[in-house]
């Protein structure tokens, strides 16, 4: 047998008698990988990620702050609109309610107008605008609170669902329609505004007419 082949069966004889080293040999390769896969898993995040999430998150940050002043001011104004619209249309039933032969108003027929008494039109002047003055928005009659107060054509209105006292300016033209002598009809413009807060918003004008 040549020398070569004694030699490979001593060697194999030797690894069956005494497997112990192969086995911790490879017991301790399993474990140094597997130790290198667990500190591999456990590595942070670099410097440049750690700036650049900070400043994804200032940005969004800066975002949600400039949005909040904006949305306050546009609740406020809906608020504001609402309110007015709510006076609007209480004094414009107010009116409505008062006969074509009455051409004036006060309490206690129009509650709303206190110590003070509404003008309803003029019947000597029919077909015209009397009142306050009205302008053209966008096709429609609209009143122009650019112009100053007419008298017993405007109110001042406290709203008391208001904890600071809010005060309202309404205006109101009339168009008085009539056959002779004898009043047929009556149109009513009517708009209000916060005095002081309007915000965005235009004011809103009601358009309201009452036929016999």
């Amino acid at each position: 047998m040549p020398l070569q082949d004694k030699s490979r069966k001593a060697a194999a004889l030797a690894a069956q008698i005494c497997p112990g080293p192969r086995k911790n040999a490879a017991r301790q390769l399993r474990t140094t990988f597997t130790g290198t896969a667990y500190r591999r898993e456990e590595s942070g995040f670099t410097l440049m990620e750690v700036l650049v999430a900070t400043v994804v998150l200032l940005v969004g940050m800066v975002a949600v702050a400039q949005l909040v002043p904006i949305s306050l001011t546009i609740n406020s104004g809906n608020r504001t609109g609402s309110t007015a619209l709510v006076i609007e249309q209480r004094m414009l039933e107010q009116m409505l309610d008062q006969p074509l032969t009455a051409a004036t108003c006060s309490a206690p027929a129009c509650p709303d107008a206190q110590a003070s008494t509404w003008n309803l039109g003029n019947a000597a002047t029919p077909k015209t605008i009397i009142g306050s003055p009205v302008t053209m928005v966008n096709n429609s009659p609209a009143i122009d609170f650019s112009a100053g107060q007419v008298p017993s054509y405007s109110a001042t209105i406290t709203d008391p669902e208001d904890p600071y006292g809010a005060n309202y300016d309404v205006r109101w033209a009339v168009v008085t329609y009539a056959s002779g002598a004898h009043v047929t009809g009556r149109r009513f413009l009517i708009g209000a505004r916060q005095i002081g807060g309007q915000g965005y918003f235009l004011p809103l004008t009601l358009d309201a007419t009452i036929e016999q």
